[in-house]
């Protein structure tokens, strides 16, 4: 599989918007309302219908739930526990970590779904669905809780206030209700949902300036390390303690080597945080997954 044309149209869409807006009238204040058209409205709507659509059986994924879990929980702990190693920790700043500590264990959903599909057909989709439907309410209890914390507003409140997470929790529960879009909604919700797609990786390109990771070379790179190399080895563990079958071994791993969310952008900006910063790794963290899926799925799972 060419993993770099798997991942080239997601770079592509940064780039544009990163042009965009430095070259064209569609300037800085243009793309803020975008992000936050992304974040309350498109990008909700698009988590809701990617868990609805496929019926979840918690019962036949429980062994792949509490891999995807494990591994999580892993790269939370990892991630935040940056700060307090040896020679490392007393070189970070710890607003820049409260922000880009999510960038090291988020995820890529876009990209997941597509590869899910590709690698391992409609039962590849049904098994990425499951871990994002577990994985993403973690995830962004994990990347709301330090940017809370540092800023000292209220955690719960923020949790209650996130739209991911609303998307998300309703998503689940809707699922395990029955809940299915109408046939005759579903072509408008999945537009919406394409429309996410595109707006927020623009926006994220829109955003950034790589310039501002000559500040924090350090912590750029042990975050990148955490998603992209550590993290696959430990699903490759992960595989063998919960014994894993074939398919789920390979969804897993690819799991773990995606790149990371380009939402990570949007939400350390909407909180007050060093968004552009934050976009620079995400940048970054597309261009290692060319590298980090082809270890995780070529190297490891061979």
């Amino acid at each position: 599989m060419n993993f770099a044309q798997l991942l080239f149209p997601d770079f592509s869409l940064i780039l544009c918007g990163y042009l965009i807006c430095r070259f064209t009238a569609l300037n800085r204040p243009v793309w803020q309302h975008v992000e936050s058209l992304v974040y309350f409205f498109l990008f909700p709507v698009l988590l809701f219908h990617s868990i609805v659509k496929s019926p979840l059986d918690l019962h036949a994924a429980s062994s792949l739930i509490g891999a995807g879990l494990s591994l999580g929980l892993c790269a939370i702990a990892l991630s935040y526990s940056l700060p307090y190693w040896p020679l490392l920790g007393k070189h970070l700043d710890r607003r820049d970590h409260a922000a880009s500590a999510q960038v090291g264990f988020r995820f890529n959903s876009f990209i997941a779904l597509a590869l899910a599909e590709r690698l391992a057909g409609p039962e590849g989709l049904l098994m990425i669905s499951v871990l994002i439907g577990v994985c993403v309410p973690l995830f962004n209890i994990g990347a709301v809780w330090p940017m809370a914390r540092q800023g000292n507003t209220g955690f719960v409140r923020e949790l209650l206030r996130n739209p991911l997470i609303i998307a998300t929790g309703s998503g689940l529960i809707a699922n395990l209700l029955g809940f299915r879009i109408p046939v005759w909604l579903d072509p408008s919700v999945g537009r919406i949902g394409a429309a996410s797609l595109a707006l927020g990786l623009m926006a994220a390109g829109a955003g950034m300036q790589l310039g501002t990771l000559r500040q924090g070379k350090l912590l750029g790179l042990s975050v990148l390390m955490i998603k992209h190399l550590l993290l696959p080895l430990i699903a490759w563990g992960m595989a063998h303690v919960f014994q894993l079958g074939a398919a789920q071994s390979t969804i897993l791993l690819a799991f773990s080597a995606l790149p990371t969310a380009s939402t990570c952008y949007v939400l350390a900006a909407r909180m007050g945080y060093n968004g552009p910063y934050v976009a620079g790794l995400v940048t970054l963290s597309t261009l290692a997954g060319m590298l980090s899926l082809p270890f995780a799925l070529g190297v490891l799972l061979g």
